[in-house]
């Protein structure tokens, strides 16, 4: 019997949420196929198989590896994949994503398709953003075994009642090995998976100015804070932060974009947002060409105007 297999991402032992949305998708595509879901955590870690379960997942395999290796990764991700006869597999295009995708689909010789933001589970032809969001790709893979990666906030886990069988695999051999992971301080979720993102860019006029967006952000429960290129390169935010072409592509439910003008490269990283409020003093800025909501003026007034109301 032929299955679905999604590989997990895991940070310091913990689930990182997209690969949930991964599960639900695999769970879609396993029951076109009339096939199983079988989720693989490539290193250690402390997974809740109910949890996995209810995403859609029929079996949970969690590796020996204590520390994260793209090439061990990769290299395991591909013999369960012959192991279980996997037809498709499926991972999450955050970071990490990206850099073992195209690995595991190199070891089973076949395609992938990057950073999909959609997929029709009976003809396996996946939806991916190209030339910075102003179209779309179908794309399908002429190959016994389907790779695909998945942008986070476009999928959804399956919701049902079931929890996953667990058991362990062993591991391959790594030839380089992730020793620490720095994360970044605070407790924000990162921009890339957070359902409610907060940018600013050089209309906040200083770096002492952003605690006013770190406000907002702390009034609404779970907000990413994001920020422009401008405010990156000038050293104001860490590269962590940056939505945009050459940064992240983020596609929450909300998307508040202070103070930023609007450039292509940065709406590359964004316009795929649910709903997008742009504040701007310049009423010809071109972010409000593509905002759902405008509000003209400057965010240095608006914004602790709109910590008060949202604390309220």
């Amino acid at each position: 019997m032929s299955s679905v297999l999604v590989i997990l991402e895991t940070r310091q032992g913990e689930l990182r949420p997209s690969c949930l949305e991964a599960v639900g998708a695999a769970r879609v595509i396993a029951d076109a196929k009339g096939c199983a879901v079988v989720a693989l955590a490539p290193e250690s870690a402390n997974l809740d198989a109910a949890v996995i379960g209810a995403a859609g997942a029929d079996q949970l395999m969690v590796a020996t590896a204590e520390v994260h290796s793209a090439d061990a990764a990769a290299a395991t991700a591909a013999r369960v994949a012959r192991e279980i006869s996997a037809n498709t597999v499926l991972l999450t295009a955050t970071v990490r994503g990206r850099d073992i995708t195209p690995r595991i689909a190199a070891l089973l010789d076949t395609g992938f398709a990057p950073d999909c933001t959609a997929v029709d589970a009976n003809t396996m032809v996946f939806t991916r953003p190209i030339c910075g969001g102003k179209a779309f790709s179908n794309v399908r893979i002429n190959g016994d075994v389907v790779v695909a990666s998945l942008r986070p906030n476009f999928f959804n886990a399956a919701g049902r009642e079931h929890t996953a069988e667990a058991s362990e695999v062993p591991s391959e051999a790594a030839k380089a090995q992730v020793i620490e992971v720095a994360a970044q301080s605070g407790e924000r979720p990162d921009v890339a998976e957070a359902s409610i993102v907060i940018s600013g860019g050089r209309g906040m006029g200083s770096p002492d100015n952003w605690h006013l967006l770190e406000k907002v952000a702390d009034v609404i429960p779970a907000t990413g804070l994001g920020a422009s290129r401008a405010i990156v390169d000038s050293g104001w935010r860490p590269h962590s932060e940056q939505v945009g072409q050459t940064g992240k592509t983020v596609s929450p439910e909300l998307y508040i974009a202070v103070g930023i003008s609007g450039a292509i490269q940065h709406l590359a990283g964004m316009s795929s947002s649910k709903v997008i409020v742009a504040i701007n003093k310049d009423a010809d800025a071109p972010i409000f060409k593509h905002a759902t909501y405008g509000i003209v003026g400057d965010a240095l007034e608006i914004l602790p105007e709109l910590a008060a109301e949202l604390e309220k």
